[in-house]
């Protein structure tokens, strides 16, 4: 198959597995950097230009989309979709999942379970936020953040008062959410490829922080799931429209609850603690789908399985 990663950076973790995966299973492998595209909307032929020439057809895109250039990226993936070609996650399901708003209502439709949640741009209206979280201490989250920052948690009603008022005085959009105290400072990490859950993990925050994101110096370990974690995780992909997803959640008194559902997750803390060889069965799925397809153009179609070798992991 020919295979385009979306990436800015090739030199990322994620994005250089990807490539070594693919690379090992016999595949054509082009890194493309989203940001130095451009469309041709022409009718009945649309097209990507890349370095001052039209991108050809390939078998299948696996984007890796910045949150800071959803709106760009998404264009992008939405013009290969155009153009016939097969998306690991589509441009719907991108601008779905990056929307923290939108995605806990199209959630919580679908009955996921989710920590209460409350949204409103109006100063009158902060005492009844903090009433429909069940009181503080609360959780306060920026839309636009992303790995941790932008999460606050105010203990006391004066502090929770005066974050909200500071937040919508600059007129800066925030979801006010419960703070699930038994959790202790740890969610899990589940990764969800087609209508499985292919790895997990279980992430624990510092002592006296209660982000437990790997990117604010938190750490993980492997975890076994329960047969209900698992089915709300496919479930939560699914509904968000995403082939692949990380979803992360809590273990709570209520059962598991829901935080976000992440379109383009990172391989490296979740292939390290697990030892699994996620970049491997994200072609591995990527095969099947195009064989299912009957995609046999511009690619092999059908070609000689080459055995993945493990995956090197650096520190």
């Amino acid at each position: 198959m020919k295979i385009a990663i979306l990436s800015q950076d090739s030199s990322l973790y994620s994005t250089r597995r990807l490539r070594q995966a693919g690379e090992q299973r016999g595949h054509e492998i082009q890194i493309i950097d989203y940001l130095r595209c451009h469309i041709s909307i022409v009718s009945d032929n649309p097209a990507i230009i890349y370095e001052g020439k039209p991108l050809g057809k390939f078998d299948a895109i696996i984007p890796r989309i910045g949150a800071s250039k959803t709106f760009y990226g998404t264009i992008i993936v939405r013009q290969f979709e155009l153009m016939g070609m097969l998306t690991l996650n589509g441009s719907q399901g991108i601008i779905r999942s990056r929307d923290k708003l939108n995605a806990l209502q199209v959630l919580a439709k679908e009955g996921i379970n989710l920590p209460k949640t409350a949204f409103s741009t109006s100063i009158k209206e902060i005492d009844y936020l903090i009433e429909q979280v069940g009181g503080t201490p609360l959780i306060i989250k920026l839309l636009e953040g992303t790995q941790g920052m932008g999460v606050i948690l105010a203990e006391s009603y004066q502090s929770a008062k005066s974050v909200i008022e500071a937040f919508q005085g600059l007129n800066i959009d925030i979801l006010v959410q419960e703070f699930i105290q038994e959790a202790n400072g740890s969610d899990l990490r589940c990764f969800v490829i087609g209508d499985k859950v292919v790895a997990a993990m279980k992430r624990l925050s510092n002592p006296g922080e209660f982000r437990a994101n790997l990117h604010r110096g938190g750490k993980a370990e492997n975890v076994k799931l329960t047969a209900e974690e698992r089915n709300m995780a496919i479930k939560s992909a699914k509904v968000m429209g995403l082939k692949v997803a990380g979803v992360d959640m809590i273990r709570s008194d209520q059962g598991p609850l829901v935080l976000e559902v992440n379109s383009s997750p990172g391989l490296e803390g979740i292939e390290t603690v697990t030892g699994i060889d996620v970049s491997d069965k994200i072609i591995e799925f990527l095969e099947k789908n195009v064989m299912i397809g009957g995609n046999k153009e511009p690619g092999t179609g059908n070609r000689k399985k080459k055995r993945s070798t493990p995956p090197t992991f650096e520190n």
